[in-house]
């Protein structure tokens, strides 16, 4: 076993604070080897790097052109993350990359043949699957502990203000300067991590998630962003269980987030800042603990796969990927994202928060009943739009 894992970290604001800050708390700041990023002194850790004298680069090529890792952590922009990946992993580093995996599918094909032609591994930031609680839930899954899994849903209402949507130049943006996907969005930044649980859990091995046939998707904002600050959808898997997924920046109070599958036998839940529990019909119980207290626990499982030198890893791109096509294929099919009625939508002077009449209170009817909102009639819902995934979507069948 080795004792140490030499770490480039690209992106030190931002994200990146919570990585340094996870490094600091472990001890292992001094395992950083250099830090990339054009604006090293947003960071709050610029002056603590400085007095560790750990090198700051302008780009990650110029990094191993003075120095190598072991462990390349990539918590950039959206549309940085194939390039960073590949050349983190041809210089000879495993790689932790931040989600999503990358802008585009194709983008993420590419990450998947350098990783397999180099023998690096590369894990996707889902904190969730990395956590003790998530993967014992998916293997009582695999167990068949809970019979045929029957459907499930997420709900996720996290308000976010104008200056969240003005954090960066690529901030709700669907497409960069140069053409190359971002498609950031609530559902593909923030509360993205509850889609792909939903789907993570119902997958037929640990390293992967349960794929996708059909979707049916409503899309609104509020804000003045080119993608969408609110989802609605519903996705149907290749073993007929759908999922519907609920979330919101365009509220004015916080819930979630909530998860329920419901099995043959059992009733899976898990509610803000508690306890992922399943109630099973003979009214037993088993608790999972709190995946949501388990934000660096990918950041542990990493380290300790290079230490031990494994190249196994619960959450890589076949994993992450039932997620990326999805919000493709949603991009795709639906380019422009409807407003909600300027009547509805409210401004709050003193939060500088934008957000919706009464869409909490429509979200939680929609969450009970299973249903999106064009189907419990609510005035400003659209008819979805249905996207059929074609049979070869997944490349690694």
């Amino acid at each position: 076993m080795r004792k140490t894992c030499d770490i480039v970290l690209v992106g030190i604001a931002g994200y990146g604070e919570i990585y340094l800050r996870a490094l600091e708390e472990r001890g292992y700041l001094t395992w950083i080897q250099g830090v990339v990023d054009i604006h090293p002194e947003r960071s709050t850790y610029y002056s603590k790097l400085e007095a560790l004298k750990i090198p700051c680069y302008a780009s990650l090529d110029e990094f191993y052109q003075h120095a190598s890792a072991d462990l390349a952590i990539i918590s950039s922009p959206i549309h940085l993350h194939a390039r960073q990946s590949i050349t983190a992993m041809e210089n000879g580093s495993h790689v932790l990359c931040e989600k999503p995996i990358a802008g585009s599918l194709a983008e993420a094909n590419q990450m998947r043949e350098t990783r397999d032609k180099t023998g690096h591994f590369l894990a996707v930031g889902f904190n969730w699957s990395f956590s003790t609680a998530v993967q014992q839930l998916k293997k009582d899954f695999q167990e068949g502990q809970f019979g045929k899994p029957l459907r499930g849903k997420s709900l996720v209402l996290w308000p976010r203000n104008k200056q969240y949507f003005q954090r960066s130049n690529w901030a709700g943006k669907r497409l960069g300067p140069n053409g190359e996907a971002i498609y950031d969005s609530i559902a593909n930044n923030a509360a993205s991590h509850f889609l792909h649980h939903l789907l993570y859990v119902l997958g037929n091995t640990t390293e992967q998630s349960a794929k996708i046939k059909q979707l049916e998707v409503e899309l609104y904002k509020a804000n003045p962003i080119e993608t969408f600050d609110t989802c609605a959808l519903r996705a149907t898997t290749k073993q007929s269980v759908e999922l519907v997924y609920l979330v919101s920046h365009a509220v004015d109070s916080t819930m979630g987030p909530d998860v329920t599958l419901e099995c043959e036998h059992a009733t899976i839940t898990y509610e803000a800042d508690g306890n992922m529990h399943a109630v099973f019909k003979d009214g037993t119980t088993k608790s999972y603990g709190d995946p949501e207290a388990a934000h660096s626990q990918k950041l542990d499982v990493c380290i300790q796969a290079v230490l031990h030198e494994e190249t196994s890893i619960p959450c890589s791109i076949e994993a992450a990927y039932s997620h990326l096509l999805s919000i493709e294929y949603i991009h795709r099919s639906i380019p422009t994202v409807p407003h909600f009625p300027s009547k509805m939508i409210k401004h709050d002077a003193q939060t500088q928060r934008t957000y919706v009449h009464q869409l909490e209170e429509n979200f939680l009817s929609c969450y009970g009943a299973y249903k999106l909102p064009s189907e419990m009639n609510i005035p400003w819902a659209h008819q979805p739009i249905t996207i059929q995934i074609p049979e070869n979507s997944y490349p690694y069948e």
